[in-house]
């Protein structure tokens, strides 16, 4: 039984998508090395705020059928790169029950095991539902603090805690609300607190995410706010020189509490979309870094909106805020002219299971790849009794292309699997011509 210091996966446990005949080898071997991650890693694998990935990508290859020494063979490659977990300190453990106390150690990553045994203690005692709504939903300083850093290091806390939700394991909800207390906070003034003042000074009316991203591509102060050098890409980028415009933008995104299904779906087919277009006609293809993560986390919204322990209103937030999250990403990278034609020639020679075994076998990526052909996979199917909406751009054989696409675009290369920054000619630079 999966507890919040014990992870047990099962082939019950397939979330809301995964391939048929999953076996009790492979369930025994990912929790096996799932917790040994989880006692013996950081949540940073270097000092740079890179993420330990290996809950991500376990998670996805068990879904999608890999064997017990696939998932041996890519967690001992990825363990490599691993720092050691902190040692704990049981005394600061214990005073984070006060809430100020709590918040005062918050953004030090050397507390990330004191978070982790704080919140593995909460769960044990109240339960995942008690503490979600607790400590994130609850409305204080502290939850509200907690909720934007969700989104914090290109939203890896907030995919964490999918995983943990999705799966049905506690240790991993434990583990995304420390890593949430580790990460940075500025998205809540800079972001998201704004585009809800916004927001709500409008009519309730929301616009389609299409109709928003081409009043957004057609605004060339928006678009030269994104420069190729930029580190910080959201807080020195675009929020920094064109705060105001993608403020603007982001708060028309809303999500009624009676159309959190068909917003759930025109949020998942729309970042699949200008993910996959978002190429350069001259050069290979390539899917863009930093956008792929706003396909690999959509998946878990189905997961987090069909919690019963949410209240409407709470799912409704929630999904607005990935939502605009896409639109601060999607514009922070120059937002390149879509490319669709390249997805609608392309010739599909691999089936779902060959897609799925090359993205879990591929000897140098750590889990995005296959996160990435699993959302699609997922969102064909959330998405086909949607096909007639006009608000939706992928749809039919499209699904399969953009899967086939991914796949070769990375092939078995070790380095440069992604363009970083599409929108941008420098970041297509060291890639070759479209043959």
């Amino acid at each position: 039984m999966a507890t919040a210091t014990k992870i047990c996966l099962t082939p019950a446990h397939g979330g809301v998508y995964s391939v048929p005949g999953l076996s009790w080898a492979s369930a025994r071997k990912v929790s096996e090395v799932l917790q040994h991650d989880m006692e013996n890693h950081h949540v940073y694998l270097n000092n740079i705020g890179f993420h330990d990935h290996i809950v991500h990508f376990m998670l996805t290859i068990w879904a999608l059928g890999a064997s017990p020494e696939t998932i041996q063979l890519q967690y001992e490659r990825e363990a490599k790169r691993q720092r050691p977990a902190f040692p704990r300190d049981e005394a600061l453990v214990s005073s984070f029950h006060d809430k100020k106390k709590f918040m005062k150690f918050m953004y030090q990553e050397e507390q990330y095991s004191n978070y982790l045994a704080f919140f593995q203690g909460e769960i044990t005692r109240k339960g995942v539902p008690a503490v979600i709504n607790e400590y994130l939903f609850g409305g204080d300083e502290l939850a509200e603090s907690l909720l934007s850093r969700m989104f914090a290091g290109l939203v890896h806390p907030i995919i964490h805690l999918g995983f943990g939700i999705e799966f049905q394991q506690p240790a991993i909800v434990a583990q995304a609300l420390a890593q949430a207390s580790v990460h940075q906070d500025y998205l809540a003034d800079r972001f998201y607190r704004p585009t809800e003042a916004l927001s709500a000074s409008t009519p309730k009316t929301s616009k389609a995410l299409v109709e928003i991203i081409t009043e957004m591509r057609r605004d060339q102060h928006l678009r030269d706010a994104a420069l190729h050098g930029d580190t910080e890409i959201f807080e020195d980028g675009i929020l920094k020189r064109a705060d105001a415009a993608i403020l603007k933008y982001c708060s028309q995104w809303k999500v009624p509490e009676d159309q959190i299904d068909e917003k759930l779906v025109e949020m998942i087919n729309t970042a699949i979309d200008w993910t996959a277009t978002a190429q350069n006609p001259k050069k290979e293809l390539k899917l863009d870094f930093f956008y792929i993560h706003a396909v690999n986390l959509s998946i878990f919204f189905k997961a987090f909106m069909d919690l019963p322990y949410l209240k409407a209103s709470d799912k409704a937030r929630l999904l607005e805020m990935k939502g605009r999250m896409d639109l601060l990403i999607w514009a922070s990278r120059k937002m390149p002219e879509p490319q669709p034609d390249d997805i609608m020639n392309y010739p599909i020679h691999l089936g779902w299971p060959e897609v799925f075994a090359q993205s879990y076998l591929h000897p140098s990526d750590d889990g995005h790849l296959s996160k990435f052909v699993r959302t699609v996979a997922f969102a064909e199917q959330l998405c086909r009794p949607y096909e007639d909406s006009k608000t939706l751009p992928v749809r039919g054989d499209m699904w399969l292309k953009i899967g086939n696409i991914a796949v070769d675009s990375v092939g078995v290369i070790f380095q440069d699997l992604w363009v970083r920054g599409s929108g941008f000619s420098e970041s297509w630079e060291k890639f070759g011509p479209r043959t």
